[in-house]
Formats: C-alpha cells, structure tokens, sequence
C-alpha cells in the first residue's frame, strides 16, 4: 500500500463517519484496521491534521469533532471565496463550460440517496471553482468542502433540503450562463449564508441526540 492510498483511506473513514468525531486515535492502533504500520500511519495522520480532520494534542490523535465556531469561520471564509469564484467563473468560462455547470447541478436530481446528493453537490462547486481558472481559488475551496463535508452530510439526510439545494444550485448556473455576475453572485450568497444557518440551528438543537449517537459538537 503506498503513503497515498493509505492517507486516503483513512481521509474516507474520517469523512463517512466511520471514524468518528472525537474519537481517540493512536498509531498503533491503528496499524491493524489499516495494515499498515506506525510511520506511514504517522504521516498520514500529520497530512489529515492539516486538511483539519485530526487534531494532536498531549494525549496523542483524535478525530476532530463538529466544531461550532469553526463553522461559522468556515462560513465566512466560504463566502468571500465562493463570491470571487462565481465572479471570476461568470467572466472567463465559456459557454459550454457553464452548460455543463448547469448538468452538473442537475445530476443531484437523479441522485436519489443523501450520499449521492451529497457527492453531486461537492462536484457542483468545486466544477464552479475550477471555472474561476484560478488554481489558489480552486485549492481554498477544496480544503473548505473537505472540512465541511462531515456536517454537510448531516444536512442532506432530507428530501426537502436536497431538493433545496438542487434548486439553488440551479438558480446559480442560470445566473451564470446569463453572464450576469451580480446575480449570480447574490444566488451563491444567499445560497451558502441559508445553508449555514440552518446547519448552525440544526447543530445547537440537536447536541445532545447527536452525543448520544457517539458525534460529539464543541464550541458555542
């Protein structure tokens, strides 16, 4: 198994829950529900520190839990990003690249389960960055879906709030492909600013049923 294999499997059992928020790690315990031993273990938890998905402390690793206030940096942080991606998007992408923007966002209504929505709606806005044309907006956005990926899973577990952000992610593309950046850009705002709310709600309503199913959420 060579270091990247290993570092993405335990990036996937981090980010489906497998491994769950909060849950204590060590090296070596590790070594048999991977197979593999303690340095490249060693080394990819050091990588998944970075991405925010570990975090090391005197006790040695655990998985990072739901952290409130990180979500709301999280979230501003998104949408100062994600509103000079769509501008820049909106001016430089051709019209086929924005057509296929707009499939993109379609593909989630054929997706039918939260695990597939949830993919579609990752590849909805990372395509988005990619047509910024601009490799440093690409790579922020990247890092900002993968430490939110955990707590977007939770928000797509309804029909309803799928079948929202199909809807805005629609209402983005269309804005889009109209060339007209201002509104696109309100679309994409609105979008994220709903999305964050509802989560934080969710989270601040809901801390204890989620301990109880063993994903704890830390801060205010």
């Amino acid at each position: 198994m060579t270091d990247q294999s290993l570092h993405e499997r335990m990036r996937q059992a981090i980010l489906s829950l497998a491994l769950t928020p909060g849950e204590r790690l060590s090296e070596r315990g590790l070594e048999p529900t991977f197979g593999a031993s303690r340095t490249p273990i060693r080394a990819a938890l050091m990588r998944l520190e970075v991405e925010g998905l570990v975090r090391r402390d005197v006790r040695g690793w655990a998985v990072a839990p739901i952290d409130v206030d990180e979500l709301r940096a999280l979230a501003e942080f998104r949408e100062t990003l994600e509103s000079a991606i769509v501008r820049r998007a909106t001016e430089r992408a051709s019209d086929d690249d924005l057509e296929g923007l707009a499939n993109v966002a379609k593909s989630a209504a054929a997706a039918g389960t939260a695990e597939h929505s949830l993919d579609a709606g990752t590849s909805f806005h990372l395509e988005l960055a990619r047509l910024s044309g601009n490799d440093f907006l690409f790579a922020a956005m990247d890092g900002v879906m993968t430490r939110l990926y955990r707590t977007r899973w939770l928000e797509v577990q309804s029909p309803e709030a799928r079948d929202r952000a199909l809807h805005e992610h629609a209402q983005v593309a269309a804005a889009m492909i109209a060339r007209d950046s201002a509104s696109a850009e309100l679309a994409a705002v609105e979008h994220l600013r709903g999305t964050s709310e509802r989560l934080l709600t969710f989270l601040s309503s809901s801390r204890l049923s989620l301990r109880a199913h063993g994903i704890p959420v830390v801060g205010r």
